[in-house]
């Protein structure tokens, strides 16, 4: 699977770096970056490829938002991370948002085996592994209502926290065109 290096990867590096940032010093991805980048996305592939260039393009963003859509509703994940994932997902299609979601979910496990080992709150994520696992568990009577990671951003310790995932997204995005360019991409 190969990334071009075109106006699409351009456009998606510098959003995912955008809200690297944003997440990384506020805890945020704002609507202002990700609602438009979504429609440019699904605009710029429709007027560039038509009705197919569209279908690819709204079938990425299903799976981008797909993808981190259950992890939201169990109150794991804020709400911009999944706007991200699908607005990159309406500009790469679906094997690159694929790519970028599994890199970006490896990069999250490494930061918070990193945030254990130097916080040294490995009794805590265990506890918090058993609430998610029973979140999952009783998905088909509720879905985490309480908005816990809202909760969490507000904490005076939230860097020991909570994960920056729009950072772990630009690390997937950064990752992925790496890949892409070494296994012989334009």
């Amino acid at each position: 699977m190969t990334v071009q290096l075109s106006l699409a990867t351009a456009v998606v590096l510098v959003a995912a770096l955008v809200a690297a940032v944003t997440d990384l010093t506020r805890f945020k991805v704002y609507n202002l970056l990700t609602l438009p980048l979504l429609a440019a996305g699904l605009i710029y592939h429709a007027w560039d490829g038509g009705t197919a260039g569209l279908a690819m393009s709204a079938a990425g963003m299903f799976l981008g938002a797909g993808v981190l859509l259950v992890f939201y509703l169990m109150g794991g994940m804020g709400a911009g991370d999944v706007k991200l994932m699908a607005a990159l997902g309406a500009w790469l299609g679906l094997p690159a948002v694929f790519y970028v979601f599994v890199i970006s979910a490896l990069a999250a496990g490494v930061y918070a085996l990193v945030l254990m080992a130097v916080c040294g709150s490995s009794r805590e994520i265990v506890v918090n592994l058993q609430i998610i696992w029973h979140r999952v568990a009783a998905v088909g009577r509720s879905l985490g209502s309480e908005d816990r990671v809202e909760q969490e951003v507000r904490r005076s310790d939230r860097r020991r926290r909570v994960i920056p995932f729009a950072a772990m997204i630009a690390i997937g995005v950064v990752a992925l065109i790496v890949m892409s360019w070494l296994m012989g991409g334009q």
